[in-house]
């Protein structure tokens, strides 16, 4: 059994939790991995670019709550995928989304638009994040599952449960 992040909760007190405010889209309901930030308005060149450079991370993308264009889609995800990312977290909307469940990847967005967004290269990349709920700081460790999100300043230690089990 994998450890959840109620466990962890109860586990690390110190941890910033964050409620369930987002939906499942992605193929995968459990990720974990260490944080990279992105701080844009309606625009996803800039995810684009984190996104080509790599993975084994999550990306929490603050889109300022914005439901009138998507920051994520099919061909992102799918890229993310590829490159080896655990997840991408959006602070705002996300498309395609019959894609998205198609892909083994933690997808999480506040709703699903069909608008696409800009491509200027406007945000701000590994910044501290300031949502309703808390700050989410680049570097910060990531668990997702079905409770919430619980950021941790570190991997838990041993990153197993007391079952023997990886953790998500």
């Amino acid at each position: 059994m994998e450890l959840s992040t109620t466990d962890l909760s109860d586990l690390h007190p110190e941890a910033v939790a964050v409620p369930m405010v987002y939906q499942a889209f992605g193929g995968k309901r459990r990720f974990a991995g260490r944080v990279r930030t992105l701080k844009v308005l309606e625009d996803n060149a800039l995810v684009r670019q984190i996104l080509e450079e790599g993975g084994g991370e999550v990306l929490f993308v603050d889109g300022g709550g914005s439901l009138r264009t998507a920051l994520l889609g099919g061909n992102l995800a799918r890229l993310a995928w590829e490159r080896g990312w655990a997840g991408v977290v959006v602070h705002g909307a996300v498309r395609d989304t019959a894609e998205l469940a198609a892909l083994p990847l933690g997808v999480l967005a506040l709703a699903a638009t069909p608008k696409k967004s800009a491509k200027e290269g406007k945000g701000e990349v590994d910044v501290p994040l300031s949502l309703p709920w808390g700050t989410v700081l680049p570097g910060s460790y990531l668990v997702a599952d079905e409770d919430g999100l619980l950021l941790l300043p570190s991997p838990p230690s041993g990153g197993q449960s007391g079952g023997g089990a990886p953790l998500p």
